[in-house]
């Protein structure tokens, strides 16, 4: 089976994933590695939890790629460790992995956002700065602003804490009128978060489980053992 971690990203996966897929909630520290001992073939992540709970541990992503099985990562948490992993097959998927591994993206923050609960369908209470950067590209390719605008814009959004992160606190901080950033939002929304988490499960369809040995070997420290002894012992 192939697994996928996913939430606020892609909150309707469901509706993209194949019969050879299962997905599951946003990863947290253990969570690959258990996926990995229910017998998975594959993994996407996506989204990620980081601030009450641990993050998805890098080496959890490494001991995977080490059994050959295939990682992937986009749009979130998944395009950060993607960047990280890269070295080690780690595969990175869509635009805002390329931004991060690139140089021209660096704040791990940029694509995170306050969201709703997994009942509600991961409602977005904040808008991430992909999204803003991605929505202001499309605007000023669709001739709706201009470059002064677009700067205010991107300026006033990076001054803003991506928990109150809105389009209104935007415009507000950009000394903009509300009411043209709302239509700015409605002709040029571009959610990339949500085309890149698109992008990974497509990827992950097609993904090959023949597995890949590479030119490293993982090290079971002794935090590793202590956590993981299953998989030391195998």
């Amino acid at each position: 089976m192939k697994v996928f971690f996913v939430g606020p990203s892609l909150p309707d996966a469901e509706a993209y994933a194949d019969s050879t897929m299962v997905i599951r909630p946003p990863a947290c520290q253990g969570d690959v590695m258990r996926a990995l001992e229910e017998g998975a073939t594959a993994i996407g992540l996506i989204d990620g939890q980081f601030e009450f709970v641990a993050p998805v541990w890098h080496k959890e992503l490494l001991f995977t790629l080490s059994r050959g099985i295939p990682v992937f990562g986009a749009a979130s948490m998944g395009a950060l460790r993607a960047v990280e992993c890269r070295a080690y097959g780690m595969v990175g998927v869509g635009r805002i992995f390329d931004d991060y591994a690139s140089g021209r993206r660096e704040e791990d923050a940029d694509v995170a956002l306050l969201h709703g609960p997994a009942e509600l369908g991961y409602p977005a209470l904040s808008v991430p700065l992909v999204n803003v950067d991605a929505t202001i590209e499309a605007a000023i390719s669709q001739g709706i602003i201009g470059r002064q605008e677009a700067l205010q814009l991107s300026q006033a959004a990076r001054r803003i804490f991506f928990k109150d992160r809105t389009w209104k606190r935007i415009a507000e901080a950009a000394d903009m009128d509300t009411g043209q950033v709302r239509a700015l939002v409605a002709k040029a929304w571009t959610d990339q978060k949500r085309l890149d988490a698109i992008e990974l499960v497509h990827a992950l369809a097609e993904a090959s489980l023949q597995a890949h040995k590479w030119g490293w070997s993982f090290n079971a420290t002794p935090l590793w053992r202590k956590l993981f002894p299953q998989f030391y012992r195998m």
